[in-house]
């Protein structure tokens, strides 16, 4: 799981800045990228892709992350811009958030010297490398994973309190069945990303 940052922190690089993303696929709510910096060699017992992991798991190793990391930051991409630039694009820019809200823990902005993307490329003059199933390749993706998920799923209960009929504390905005049927019953909000609901809308007006 080491290898890719085991040649670079071997080629002089310090300070890897890893990059992964949450909500993707989901029909409501922001897509959201965490970014960190942890220090060089430096391993979390525990941390693997955030999918992998019980919500109690991913929460005890939340507060680890950021207590170990050199830097962290949060990216936050909401439904308008997904749907005007599309979720690819809207993706690749909340990872460029995240990146750029690298701080440490007295809030100082950090900068690293190379990134290392979950299979993306984003837009920065660092030099970076995308990497394929990287949340299982690489240990600080991983991380970055975990810090995005308890982000964006702490989001979700806050947005279940706005929009209780959707059920979002449980589905996460992803399209369950229950999440389609509530679509299709109460009509969408003002947080779904409507160029993801054409096919579920169309039911109501058969």
């Amino acid at each position: 799981m080491f290898e890719i940052e085991q040649k670079l922190y071997m080629d002089g690089h310090k300070f890897i800045a890893c990059i992964d993303e949450v909500g993707r696929g989901c029909l409501y709510g922001d897509v959201v990228a965490g970014a960190v910096i942890l220090p060089c060699g430096f391993t979390i017992e525990g941390v693997k892709d955030s999918k992998k992991l019980s919500e109690k798991k991913r929460e005890e190793l939340y507060d680890v992350i950021k207590q170990e990391a050199i830097a962290y930051g949060i990216g936050v991409v909401g439904p308008e811009v997904i749907d005007r630039i599309n979720i690819k694009q809207a993706t690749r820019l909340a990872m460029k958030l995240a990146l750029n809200n690298l701080r440490d823990n007295d809030g100082n902005k950090f900068t690293p010297s190379f990134i290392l993307v979950d299979a993306e490329v984003i837009d920065s003059e660092i030099t970076q490398k995308a990497v394929i199933d990287g949340d299982n390749l690489v240990h600080g993706i991983s991380a970055a994973s975990i810090l995005a998920k308890v982000f964006r799923d702490r989001m979700c209960q806050e947005w279940n309190h706005v929009h209780p009929g959707y059920d979002l504390a449980k589905n996460k905005g992803y399209g369950t069945k229950s999440h389609r049927e509530a679509l299709i019953k109460l009509g969408s909000t003002e947080r779904h990303r409507k160029s993801f609901l054409g096919k579920i809308m169309n039911e109501t007006r058969k």
